[in-house]
C-alpha cells in the first residue's frame, strides 16, 4: 500500500509500522529456517528466544523484580475474568471490585457466578461510568481489590492507582498497558489483552507475583491454574505462537525505537492534549468523560445530535480516518490513542475535526 489508513480503532488496534514491516519481511523465512513464525514448533529453540525475548522485554520495560512471573494465556482478558477468583481467592476471605464501567461488570459477574463474596466498594455508575470514584474503603480481610485501569468505552482512566492498604491489587489493564511508567510491587497481577496497546488477538499478558502463586487451589482444572503456566512457561498447550512473537516486536519497538515507558507516555499526552484542546474550545464537539478522569487512550465525544455524528464518521472515512465511531453500547465517537497511533494520524483527525466544525456551524 502506498498509503496507510489513519487507524483509531478500540480494538484490535493499530500496530507500529516498523512492526508489521518486519513481520513482513520476515514472515515466509523466519530467522533463515525456510518456515514462517506461524510454522515453527512452539518446541523448537527458534520459538523458545521468541517467548524468552518477549518477556525480558516485558520484565526492563516494567521494572520487574525476580518476584514476578510474566505468562501468556489464550481467552484475552474475559478469561481473567474468572481465572482470578478461581485462583486467588483466599477462603473465607471476600474479593473487592470497584467497578467503573462494562469490563468491571463482567469481571464482578464471573465473581459472582462462582459464589464468592463479591464486595463493590466504590462504583461511578450514577454518572453513567464517566469519572473514576475517589471515595472508598478496602476490606482488610480482601483477598485482592480489582480495578479496571482504562475505561476504552466512557474513555476514563486511573491517574494514580487506588491505595490497597496492603491489600494486593489486580488490574485488568488492556487498554493501557505499557502506556506509561508503574509502580508494580502493590499488584498481585495484572493482566492485558494484547489486541490494543500489545500486539494482535488471541493472547493475554498476565503478570502475577509469586506469592499470589501460593493460593492457587489443587483442585482446579489443570488448565484453568496459574501454576501450570507458569510451571511450563506458557507452553502448557500449543501457544497463539504469531501473537506473542508479535508482542516480542512491539515491545522491542518501545524499547529500543521510543526509548522506554516514560518517552511513551510523553508521546501519549501529546497526542491526547491536541484533541482534548480541540474538544474543549470546540462549539460542537463535547467530551464525554469528566474533566479530572479523561483517559490519554480513549477519547470519548459527541456532537449535538446524531444525524451529524453520522455525517462526521461518513467524512472521516472518506478522509482516510477509520475507527471513530463509539462503543454500541453508549454511542457517539471515540479516537483511540494507543502507543502505535502516531502524532501525524492524531495531527490529521485535529485538522478534520477543526474543518468539519467550520462547515457545520
Amino acid at each position: 500500500m502506498d498509503k496507510r489508513a489513519h487507524n483509531f480503532n478500540a480494538g484490535p488496534a493499530a500496530l507500529p509500522l516498523p512492526v508489521l514491516e518486519e513481520i513482513k519481511e520476515n514472515f515466509l523465512n523466519f530467522h533463515g529456517s525456510g518456515m514462517s513464525i506461524t510454522e515453527i514448533s512452539h518446541r523448537s529453540s527458534l520459538f523458545d528466544e521468541v517467548i524468552d525475548d518477549a518477556i525480558g522485554r516485558a520484565r526492563r520495560l516494567l521494572n520487574l523484580g525476580d518476584d514476578y512471573h510474566v505468562l501468556f494465556i489464550q481467552g484475552g482478558a474475559s478469561l481473567q475474568f474468572c481465572m482470578i477468583p478461581m485462583n486467588l481467592t483466599l477462603p473465607g476471605r471476600p474479593v473487592n471490585y470497584i467497578s467503573t464501567g462494562i469490563w468491571s461488570i463482567k469481571a464482578i459477574k464471573e465473581a459472582e457466578i462462582q459464589g464468592k463474596d463479591v464486595r463493590v466498594i466504590a462504583t461511578s455508575e450514577d454518572r453513567d461510568f464517566s469519572y473514576i470514584p475517589t471515595d472508598y474503603t478496602v476490606d482488610k480481610q480482601a483477598s485482592y481489590l480489582h480495578f479496571t485501569s482504562n475505561n476504552t468505552i466512557v474513555g476514563t482512566q486511573w491517574g494514580q492507582f487506588p491505595d490497597g492498604r496492603g491489600v494486593p491489587l489486580i488490574s485488568d489493564m488492556s487498554s493501557d498497558i505499557m502506556s506509561r511508567p508503574i509502580d508494580v510491587r502493590p499488584f498481585g497481577l495484572i493482566y492485558a489483552g494484547a489486541q490494543k496497546n500489545l500486539g494482535p488477538s488471541g493472547v493475554a499478558m498476565v503478570i502475577i507475583r509469586e506469592d499470589m502463586l501460593k493460593r492457587v487451589p489443587d483442585d482446579l482444572p489443570t488448565m484453568l491454574k496459574y501454576t501450570t503456566v507458569r510451571d511450563n512457561k506458557s507452553l502448557f498447550n500449543t501457544p497463539p505462537t504469531f501473537a506473542i512473537y508479535a508482542i516480542g516486536l512491539v515491545l522491542a519497538w518501545l524499547e529500543e525505537t521510543i526509548g522506554g515507558l516514560k518517552e511513551m507516555e510523553r508521546i501519549n499526552k501529546e497526542k491526547a492534549s491536541l484533541i482534548y484542546g480541540l474538544i474543549d474550545n470546540s462549539e460542537i464537539y463535547h467530551g464525554i468523560a469528566e474533566l479530572k478522569s479523561r483517559s490519554m487512550m480513549n477519547v470519548t465525544f459527541r456532537l449535538p445530535d446524531e444525524r451529524l455524528e453520522q455525517r462526521f464518521l461518513t467524512e472521516a472515512i472518506k478522509s482516510g480516518i477509520h475507527g471513530l465511531k463509539g462503543h454500541r453500547s453508549i454511542g457517539g465517537c471515540r479516537a483511540s490513542l494507543y502507543n502505535a497511533v502516531t502524532i501525524d494520524s492524531v495531527r490529521t483527525l485535529v485538522e478534520f475535526m477543526r474543518g468539519f466544525e467550520e462547515r457545520s456551524v
